[in-house]
């Protein structure tokens, strides 16, 4: 029987992404204080209720995605273990878009 050289395709070695040192977490870190502080800040200023639940909810988002790629490592995942999470975020956002549109008409129609 002859021999092949050839890897089967369920031995492909995928590469990893070297991870980063300690420095480069505790930067991300300062960055999420800063955009915590910066949350804080906003919800004192005195704006439009739509424009401090914008800005809040973008600097959440920006936040949640800091701790996802860096602390849960999803950065140094293979992109096919990327994708369902992506997909189950997706799902989430659309069904809490949903529920809260939802909430805003009934809240209307009865009034």
């Amino acid at each position: 029987m002859a021999t092949t050289d050839q890897t089967p395709a369920t031995q492909i070695h995928i590469p990893e992404k070297a991870h980063p040192g300690e420095r480069t977490y505790v930067k991300v870190a300062l960055v999420l204080g800063v955009i915590t502080a910066a949350e804080i800040a906003v919800s004192y200023i005195d704006v439009n209720k739509w424009v401090l639940i914008l800005s809040l909810i973008v600097l959440s988002a920006v936040k949640f995605i800091l701790v996802v790629q860096w602390f849960m490592h999803l950065k140094f995942d293979h992109p096919t273990l990327r994708k369902p999470f992506i997909a189950g975020m997706v799902t989430a956002l659309t069904v809490y878009t949903i529920v809260l549109a939802n909430l805003v008409y009934h809240s209307r129609s009865a009034s």
